[in-house]
Parts: structure tokens; sequence; C-alpha cells
């Protein structure tokens, strides 16, 4: 086939190029003129899956022998026109990589499918002891291979595994371990053998369970057995990649997964990881230094080890909480960790760059001859060649590039792997006396130095550090002097060095809590400013340090939650759990919790005020409502409709938006259904969304709950109709709870059962009422209040005492009330500050005295707020540090002052 000039001409100048840079393709194209014939009319098409499935189709190799030819020269036609492709231009790493990665796994599988069918011959087919299933060998791909991302003179690594023991049903019996051995040693002499025609792939079974002193196959229960008992570190690493690559689909898949993943992705953050790969690294770099291979772009610094090492330890810390990392390409772990925030997306782009541009460097320095190398040339002729196929006019400028990539991957390897060495401490040794760690505490200047040095040795004498692990006990050594060093810096260093030292007692069982301490000093700074801060976040962290992730996050400046993407992120995670409802459960704990956290911290630098931070919180409980609501009906064992017509309806602080961290959840449940079996159907959703909402895990519990506003309290039912809540609200409501439903809100579920139910809300308001009726009723309730909260110290309680939170609250609901029918804008549930304005400003009340009490219920809130961050069990305070005579002057204009409640 003839092409036109112009075409003719670009092959010509493709043609030299690659004969000039590649001595493999140049000898090959020399000695085989049918090969540069076909390269000639198909090397402007992309080499593909289907290409290379095709060329192996069209040789009709239907034995052994025939196979071992024909993959051969199937590999000489890919090899050859990628090198001319990429060289040229004319194709990206991805196909090169993509392109390898095939011919590999459809060598793999039409080697396998070939042999089994001769095995089967002679011993019949492989059968399951127990299941009495015929068996299939799987075969493992991993490295590059099971990444996708094969080079072009790569080794393949293989681990060759089948689900069941038993024996073949042949007139020859064979046991079934004994069968995939046979198959597998010949599957390996098909690739790996070189022949008068080459070979196809180096194999390496290294890789697999006892290295080359095991078995060449193995069972599932014996890889299950020497994963958990015998599995190292660096293995958990190479599994990172492991993908079947043969046969093309088994519903077996699924079950390895499930068998190694576990051992792989830890359930929790595993910052043990770091300090694991970094000692692999170590050893792999000395074994460089050892061989004087410092210019290799694969093992050396800054080389292509070093990214997928920054990618993959990403992977291990994290990729046991969030599905989404458990992917195997080294550039879309990067793209995903700049997604998730975890990696500076100009960070990933620079690493990106410097993969490919180190990959790309890697192929040509395998084109020149197809050896498996990643070393830079010494000969002058080959460092010309390599930097010409790399498009620089010399080797000097290709390395000037070579090495500022390189510097890049250095000093981000470094960010994450670079051990920080800590000196040993005369305050934390184990011949220190009380009197002497007492005098040099004191100096440093704290000021109850005896109590904290009889803190720090009850630790160190204490049975919990004297049980751990040697590892264990060298991370809580480097700690200690770090938390007296950092804890001395603020203003009640005793306090916090305790709330400091509380924490390590809670997490010193586990080694991976103290490895991300021992690992980011910089966290541990952001951590003491915390605890030093709050009681509260120390007792929160302690509960859940799987947050201590969190304090990676550098942000000083408060940016609000984008609601939309940590929508976005927590059904993605979620979805990644599959019908697990355990562990969704636990995702929506973690989604909680990390967003709880970075409140928290916003909170404690001042950088979020109260009223926002209330609706943050309040918009958290609305968003897990929303999924917890899905999830139960999703599970629900009897439903009538893909998408239930019910909604949950918030009251008290989530109604208001004046959630704190450690609010319950006053709730109720409508539905507007007419199915015969909607009210069964949607009270079991109601007690599931309860029992999920309440229950205890590892993490604790989602929020408590509070469902006894619903009508007829306890005793009514869990659920009701729509119809039936606006007929009890209507004719059968105490006052307590039309004031109940003042700060009432739809809150997750069918938004026309919340607009229906909004309707109601807003009649009822609304409703015209007797105001002397209603003021009695008003003062009754307070007073039953006031009397259920006695207060018989000398301080003032700043939510239930006389001209406290709680008046000013039964103030605004007196006033939505006895005015909403004259004035409908007071149905509007936009909390108390806005309602007490907008009453100032239709006349209701005097406008200066709304002003001054809007001041003092903020106040009050910021009070309160500060002293429940140290648990305070009652917030009280002394009676001239607030100043409430504007609450008691609205009290006595709106309710009278013979209504002296408590006194």
């Amino acid at each position: 086939m003839l092409m036109n000039t112009e075409n003719s001409l670009s092959f010509s100048e493709f043609l030299h190029k690659t004969m000039r840079c590649s001595r493999y393709a140049k000898r090959i194209l020399e000695a085989e003129p049918v090969l540069l014939e076909w390269l000639t009319q198909n090397y402007l098409a992309p080499c593909n899956r289907d290409e290379i499935l095709n060329l192996l189709t069209q040789l009709h190799a239907q034995d052994e022998m025939a196979l071992s030819r024909a993959v051969r020269r199937v590999r000489k036609q890919v090899m050859v026109k990628l090198i001319l492709r990429d060289l040229n231009g004319l194709c990206d790493l991805n196909e090169v990589m993509q392109a390898m990665t095939a011919l590999a796994e459809i060598v793999v599988q039409q080697a396998q499918e070939c042999l089994m069918a001769s095995l089967q011959q002679q011993f019949g087919s492989p059968i399951g002891e127990t299941s009495r299933a015929a068996q299939q060998l799987l075969v493992i791909g991993m490295g590059k291979l099971g990444g996708g991302e094969l080079n072009v003179s790569s080794d393949i690594d293989l681990i060759f595994v089948y689900a069941e023991d038993g024996e073949t049903n042949g007139a020859r019996l064979l046991s079934n371990h004994e069968f995939f051995t046979r198959l597998g040693r010949r599957l390996i002499n098909i690739i790996n053998e070189a022949t008068g025609d080459g070979y196809v792939f180096r194999v390496d079974m290294r890789l697999r369970p006892y290295g080359d002193s095991g078995p060449l196959v193995m069972s599932f229960a014996a890889l299950e057995e020497y994963l958990v008992s015998q599995g190292r570190e660096w293995e958990r690493y190479a599994w990172i990649k492991a993908r079947v690559v043969s046969p093309a689909s088994h519903p077996w898949v699924t079950e390895l997964n499930q068998l190694y993943q576990p051992f792989v992705f830890r359930k929790y953050l595993d910052f043990g990881a770091i300090d694991s790969m970094r000692k692999l690294h170590a050893q792999i770099r000395h074994e460089v230094q050892r061989r004087d291979r410092l210019d290799n772009i694969k093992l050396g610094p800054g080389g292509i080890r070093e990214i997928e090492f920054t990618a993959q330890v990403f992977q291990l810390i994290r990729g046991g909480q969030d599905a989404r990392l458990r992917i195997l390409p080294t550039q879309r772990v990067l793209k995903q960790l700049a997604e998730n925030g975890q990696m500076a997306g100009g960070v990933v782009a620079d690493l990106d760059r410097a993969y490919v541009f180190l990959r790309n460097l890697e192929h040509r320095l395998q084109y020149l001859d197809d050896q498996q190398t990643q070393a830079l040339p010494v000969s002058e002729e080959d460092r010309q060649l390599i930097a010409s196929a790399m498009g620089f006019e010399d080797y000097p400028a290709l390395l000037q590039v070579l090495d500022r990539h390189r510097a890049v991957v250095i000093e981000q390897f470094e960010q994450i792997f670079g051990a920080s060495v800590q000196e040993p401490s005369l305050l934390w040794c184990e011949d220190i006396g009380i009197e002497e760690l007492s005098d040099a505490l004191g100096a440093q200047g704290y000021r109850a130095a005896a109590d904290s040095a009889q803190r720090l040795l009850q630790l160190r004498s204490g049975v919990r550090y004297q049980q751990l692990s040697e590892l264990s006990r060298q991370r809580v050594d480097g700690l200690i002097p770090q938390f007296i060093a950092l804890s001395v810096q603020y203003s009640d260093p005793d306090t916090t060095l305790s709330r400091l030292l509380t924490l390590l007692e809670a997490i010193s069982r586990r080694a991976a809590y103290l490895a991300f301490l021992a690992e980011y000093p910089q966290a541990l700074a952001r951590l003491t400013r915390l605890l030093s801060a709050s009681s509260w976040a120390a007792s929160f962290l302690a509960q859940h340090p799987a947050l201590f992730d969190e304090l990676l996050d550098a942000r000083e400046m408060y940016r609000p939650p984008e609601w939309e993407k940590i929508d976005a992120d927590l059904q993605a995670r979620l979805a990644g759990c599959g019908s697990d409802v355990e562990r969704r459960l636990e995702v929506l704990h973690q989604v909680q919790q990390e967003n709880i956290f970075y409140f928290l911290a916003m909170d404690l630098q001042g950088l979020l005020p109260l009223e926002t931070l209330s609706d943050h919180l309040s918009d958290l409980a609305d968003l897990i409502l929303r999924h917890v609501l899905n999830l139960c009906w999703d599970n629900a064992r009897k439903r009538h409709t893909d998408q239930p017509c019910f909604a949950i309806i918030a009251y008290g602080k989530l109604g208001g938006k004046e959630m704190g961290y450690a609010s319950d959840l006053d709730m109720i449940f409508l539905y507007d259904d007419e199915h015969p079996d909607a009210q069964e159907n949607y009270a079991r959703l109601g007690k599931s969304i309860n029992a999920m909402l309440g229950s205890y895990t590892a993490s604790g519990r989602l929020y408590e709950t509070d469902l006894r506003l619903r009508p007829n309290g306890a005793s009514g039912l869990l659920v009701s109709s729509v119809g039936a809540f606006a007929e009890y609200q209507q004719n059968e409501a105490w006052v307590w709870e039309h004031q109940a439903l003042s700060r009432a809100r739809f809150s997750a579920g069918d938004i026309a059962v919340g607009a229906a139910f909004e309707h109601i809300r807003q009649q009822v308001l609304s409703m015209p009422r007797n105001i002397e009726t209603l003021r009695h009723e008003i003062i009754t309730m307070r007073q039953k209040m006031h009397d259920g909260h006695p207060n018989t110290s000398p301080l003032f309680d700043i939510k239930h005492d006389r001209g406290g939170m709680v008046d000013i609250e039964f103030m605004v609901q007196y006033l939505v009330l006895a005015y909403a029918h004259q004035y409908p804008e007071l149905t509007a549930n936009v909390g108390n500050l806005a309602l007490l304005k907008m009453a100032a400003e239709v006349g209701l009340i005097d406008q200066d005295l709304a002003c001054q009490t809007r001041i003092l219920y903020r106040s009050l809130r910021q009070i309160q707020h500060r002293m429940r961050l140290n648990d305070a069990t009652h917030c009280r305070v002394m009676h001239d540090e607030i100043d409430t005579r504007a609450g008691l002057a609205l009290w006595d204009q709106l309710l009278g002052p013979a209504a002296v409640h408590g006194s």
C-alpha cells in the first residue's frame, strides 16, 4: 500500500529518528522488511488493546508452540510502533503504558487459556473440595503491570492464586495445587523464555508469599493465613497495585479483593506507614549507593520510586477510610490527593510533570537496546542520542531540566519522609527525681511545677507506659520533652501539659496515633494550642483521635464550608462502603467529626462568630440527617415507594439554628402518604433513624435525640401524618407546644412534606389569642422551668436565673404568639436576635430596650459557649459580671412586674 508523498516524507523523517535513537528498532526493522511494511501502513493509528488482540488473532496460534511464536512477533510489532510514535511525538506516555499493559494482559490471558485446555485434556478440571465447583487460576499483576503503567522493557511481577484446594476430575488425578503449579510453570515459560524469536516479558515471581522459597501457587485460604500471620510492611506497599490480569473477569476476583485489601488498607488512619516506608526507602537508597547507582532515574534521589512512595504512603495511611484512594495508577492517586485537599494542587502538578518527564526518559533509555534499565548513559554517543530523543540540543540541557524535576521530587519526599531526630532530654530520663524535675519545670515557667512533675513521673512508672512496645515507648520518649516545651508557651502551662498527657495516655496503645504525633511536629504545635484553650477540645480529641489528621490543615483564615462539596464527598465515601451498614455509619461519624473539628479549630482561634458557628453546626446536622434518612430507607425491609413522603422536622437548638458542639437533636417525624402501609413503614423508618443516630460505635454516637415534642409527647405515635399534625396543633396542643413551634423548621426528607409543615406552622403561630390568657400561660410555664432548675449558689445562672437566656427566649415566643396574626413576618424562624429587632421595628417593644436585650442575649450565649468549651457543669458567673437590667425591664414591660418568678 503506497502512501501519498507528504505522508511518505513524514514517515521517512519519523523512521530516520526512530532508527537513530533506537538500536533495537533499527536492528528489528532491517532484519524484518515485512515488519517495516506493516509499520509504514499502520503507524498513524494509536496502539491499543483492540489492535494488539487483532494482531494476535490474525496469527491463528492453535497450540502452545504456535502461541509462543505469535506473542513474540506481536511484541515486536507493538514495540517498534510505540517507539516510532513516541519518539516522534505521535503519542503520549499514557498510550505507551496502556499499550504495554494491554500486551502483557493479552499474552497472559491467551497463554493461560491455551495451557488450561491442554492440561484439562490430560487431567480433567480442578474441582473445589468443598464447593465442588470448577476452579480457575487467578493471575495477579503486581507493580507497574497491576497499576496499568508498564514500561517498554519491564519485567512483569506475577502472583498465582486459586480459590480452593481439591483435585482434578479426569482419569489421571492431580491435586489442584499440582495442577495449577504445572499451569503456572508453563505460563512463565511461554512469556519469559528467550527463543530464536526473542522473549515477551521477563517474569518475576519474587513478590509471592515467602518469595523464591515459597510455593509457586497458593490457595485463598493459604494466602489469607500468610497475610494475617506473616505479611510484612513492605508487602502492604507491594499489594497496593495488585490486580487480577487473567482471566479477564471472574466472580472470585471480588472475594480475592476482600481477602487482601484489609491487609493493605487498615480501617484506621495508619500513620505508622510513614516510618515503615521510610525504612524501606532507606534500604533501597543504601543499595543504590552501594552499587554506585545514584544516576538511576527510578531508584536514585528524586527518581520515579520516590514519586510512587509519595503517592502510596497516602494510600496506606488513608485508604482504609477513603475508598477513593484504593486506585492503582500513580498519576490518578496524585490527582485524587489534590481533589481531597491532602496535597496542594501546585505540588501535585509539579510531581505529575516530573513523573511524565522521568517515565519518558526511562522509555528512551530502554528504546536504545530493549534493556530493562533506568541508568543514565555513560558514553558520550548514548548521551547525545538520549538528549536528542528527549528533544534537547545536548546532554547538559537535558540534565538541567532533569535536575530541576528531581529537586522538586526530593523536596516533597523529604517533607513527608524526612525523619526528625529528637535530642535526648534531661527532663525525661529514667533516673530523674521528683525534686530535680520540679525545679527544672519551675525554672521553665511552670507554676504548679511539683504537681506537673508528679504527673510526669506517674506516667513513666505507670503500667500503661511500661507495657508499650519498644517502638511506641521510643515515640512517647520523644514526645514528652516536646509537650513540656510547647506547654510553657501558654498562660497555664500546667493545665496544658496535663491535658496533653491525658490525651497521650488515651491514645498510647494505638501506635498509629503516636506515629502521627512523632511524624508531624507542626501538628503537635496546633494540638497544644487547641488543648490549652479548651478542655472540651481535649476530651473530644481523646474520644476521636482519628481527627489528628485534621491538624495537618494549616488554614489560619476562616473559609465557609462548601456544603455541596462536602455532601458529594460524603456520598462518594458512602458509596465506597457498598452494602456494609456498619462501615457507612463509621463514615458518617468521620465526616461529622472532621467538620466539627474544623469549626472548633476556627472557633478557638477567634475566627468564627458564635452565630455563624451555630449555623454551621445546624447545617452539618441537617446534612447527616439527610443521609441517615436515605440510608435507613434504602435498608428498609419493607418499602411501598422508592422515595419516602417523609420529613424530619427540627425543634429546639437545631430548629432555631443555635446548635452547640454537644447539642442533642429535638425532632419529630411527619409523612404525607395515603398508602395503607404508610403508617407502619414510616414508623419503622423513624425507629431506624433514631437508632442509627444514637447507636454507639468505636467513634461514639452521632447525636443524642429527643422525640418528646411529637403530638401527645412520649405516649403519642412516633410518626404523624401531616393532617393529624395540623389537627393536633390547631385543637389540642398546649401553649408551650406552640412556643416550641416558633423555632421549628424542616430539616431533611421530602421537600413537599416540609412545605406542608411550614404552612401549618405559620397558620398556628398566626392564630389570634387572648393576650391575658397567653400571658398567664407563659408565666406559669416559665415558673415551672425555674422551679426545675433551682440555683442555691451565690452565682448568677446565665441560662435559668431571672433576666437570663430562658427569660429572653420566652419573651420572644410570647411576642410571636401574641402578635403574629397582626405581623405575619414574626412567624419567620430567624432566631431570637432577629425577632427582637423585628418586634421593635413594628413598634411592639422599645427600640433601645430591644437593642440592649439583643446585646445581653448575645453576651449570655458567648459566656455559655466559652464555659462549655471548658466543661462547666453549670454556666454561672458573679452577679457583677453581667448586666441583666435590659432583660428584666423588657420582661416587666411585656409580662408585668407581678410575674416575678423565683422571688
